[in-house]
């Protein structure tokens, strides 16, 4: 009998262990906000606001370091270059050349595909109205390491703000972003781990085909 109660001890000692090591969603979402504000403290970030960035013409001020908080993304925004040409219309589909430095807050795990040797992915981006949508070809990257030609909505984000045009000249640049993204608006990997990611994007319009 007393082996019997010393054993139902440890089982629930063994329980209640278990228990104090699980984290809930809420406490995981704590700890994303709190590693988002040490980012941007460490890395000298000057927030603004959505209406403060509409008001400055929708630019940020690089050499302040500025990124727009945008309210129904919770997607902190920086547009380096605006780009060539002109923001997608209305109706209209293109293919992006797509080069990027995506960085984990949380672990410092990196992808990029923005140093040489590496190709740039392809991004097919649509816009139907205020709607924007997008997919990975294929052959991209983002698709082989995260499984889906979905293109994650904090990262469609920027582009009712920026042009995507091709370089036409060595007088101006192509569209470049800085993002930080929060695990709802991010890839399987982000969502599933409550992790945000930091980015780093260039876009420009092709005119080449390619398959889905």
């Amino acid at each position: 009998m007393a082996n019997k109660i010393i054993w139902i001890l440890l089982g629930s000692i063994l329980l209640l262990t278990s228990c104090n090591d699980y984290e809930t969603y809420g406490e995981k979402k704590d700890k994303e906000r709190s590693a988002i504000s040490s980012f941007i403290a460490r890395e000298n970030i000057t927030t603004i606001t959505e209406a403060q960035f509409h008001a400055n013409g929708n630019v940020t001020d690089t050499t302040k370091n500025e990124f727009v908080y945008l309210d129904n993304d919770g997607v902190y925004m920086q547009i380096v270059h605006k780009g060539y040409g002109q923001p997608l219309q209305n109706g209209e589909r293109a293919t992006l050349l797509m080069r990027f430095f995506e960085m984990c807050i949380m672990d410092s795990t990196q992808l990029y595909n923005d140093t040489y040797p590496y190709d740039p992915d392809y991004m097919v981006v649509e816009r139907t109205g205020a709607n924007y949508q997008a997919y990975y070809l294929t052959n991209s990257l983002m698709y082989s390491t995260y499984g889906t030609q979905s293109v994650p909505s904090g990262l469609i984000a920027p582009f009712q703000y920026i042009n995507v045009g091709r370089e036409t000249d060595e007088t101006g640049h192509i569209a470049k972003v800085k993002l930080i993204v929060p695990h709802s608006k991010g890839h399987t990997l982000a969502s599933s781990n409550v992790y945000p990611y930091y980015y780093e994007i260039s876009f420009q319009r092709t005119y080449d085909t390619f398959d889905k």
